[in-house]
């Protein structure tokens, strides 16, 4: 098997791979890429039995074969490589010799039948997205998924297609974000949990104007666009019912620039307790108050902002780290803050910067005051 390859396309496509590998796997052969040949080009794939990714890079070849090569020792030759071709050639049944302008490098490989195989999807659905759609709504949402191993459904993404419109939710049971697209349908109703790995190696790669073609069933989810085929495992369970936590009476509203309350919640989070993270914003006619206190250390800060406040004058506490999460996630220039009680939870919601057919909500718990 001799295959002639681009090393920066080669370096290129690998370190997106790169991603899929784990630091410790259980399986020697994980911490390989497959390299599968069909003369000119050339599809390698890493997997973590969960999740496999594959992509196809164009080589100049006249051969056929499968092997599969250290991806830590690989990764690490081609970055020091200014672009230039480099040359594949198996020598014998153990080791792969690359050739570049500077020298030789033998490298040993195992036989590309060992390698697990990624899994197939028999008859499944298919939806269309637009790349940059689905980078969106990954970005959007994937911060406000737990983290909790004893609640796996809520470590992922929901997405939720509907002939409607497509619904992306993650939540941790603090803090939930909603995003919406009435904008991109799909053809029929579906429901699913993403885990987060898989969408984070997307969303470092999406973004382009191609379209993913997206196949699901229920127990894996496929995504195909451009070069690229990720292929994995969905978290089994059932999603929690997060429109029944969404309060629907909010008579307070609260419209503030986004960008200096964003700065006044991280510089009076400097002083609040380190356990708490609890901030306090009190409103009253056209001011809003932001204050925090770390009672162990005396430390206490206190900022006044201009506000459009409509409802009755309330104090209310929050997770500052939940808070500057979500208006650093928004890219409008003024949020409104709904909110009914200060033991019911706030629902963020950007007041322009969204395209046509896109909704952003975001809900946050409140914490509880010691007056």
């Amino acid at each position: 098997m001799k295959f002639i390859v681009s090393s920066s396309q080669l370096l290129k496509q690998l370190q997106v791979l790169g991603g899929v590998i784990n630091s410790n796997n259980t399986l020697p052969i994980l911490d390989n890429f497959l390299f599968e040949l069909s003369e000119n080009q050339l599809k390698v794939s890493a997997s973590d039995l969960e999740t496999t990714m594959s992509a196809v890079v164009d080589v100049e070849s006249d051969s056929t074969g499968s092997i599969a090569v250290s991806a830590r020792l690989l990764l690490d030759t081609l970055k020091t490589f200014p672009d230039q071709p480099l040359t594949f050639k198996t020598e014998g049944d153990s080791t792969i010799e690359i050739s570049s302008d500077q020298g030789k490098y033998d490298m040993a490989y195992f036989g590309g039948d060992e390698f697990p195989k990624a899994v197939s999807l028999p008859s499944p659905s298919k939806t269309v997205v637009p790349s940059n759609v689905l980078a969106t709504a990954i970005s959007k949402t994937i911060f406000a998924a737990g983290n909790d191993d004893l609640r796996p459904v809520m470590s992922g993404v929901f997405f939720q297609f509907s002939s409607q419109s497509l619904t992306f939710v993650a939540t941790d049971a603090h803090k939930l974000v909603k995003y919406t697209r009435t904008d991109v349908t799909a053809d029929k109703t579906a429901e699913f949990i993403m885990p987060k790995k898989p969408l984070n190696l997307l969303k470092g790669v999406l973004g382009g104007d191609e379209e993913v073609t997206i196949e699901y069933n229920d127990a894996n989810a496929k995504f195909t666009f451009d070069n690229f085929v990720l292929v994995c495992r969905l978290i089994d369970g059932k999603y929690p019912n997060y429109e029944a936590v969404i309060p629907k009476e909010n008579p307070n509203k609260l419209t503030v620039d986004r960008a200096s309350f964003l700065n006044s919640v991280r510089r009076v989070s400097i002083f609040s307790s380190k356990t708490t993270h609890q901030i306090r914003l009190k409103m009253a006619g056209t001011e809003l108050n932001i204050s925090a206190e770390d009672l162990d250390f005396s430390n206490k800060a206190d900022e006044r902002l201009s506000c459009d406040y409509q409802g009755d004058d309330m104090q209310i506490g929050f997770n500052s780290r939940f808070l500057s999460e979500m208006l650093n996630n928004l890219n409008s220039d003024e949020v409104l803050i709904e909110m009914s009680l200060p033991n019911r939870a706030g629902i963020l919601t950007p007041i322009d910067g969204t395209d046509e057919g896109e909704q952003v909500t975001m809900l946050v718990m409140p914490v509880m005051l010691n007056n």
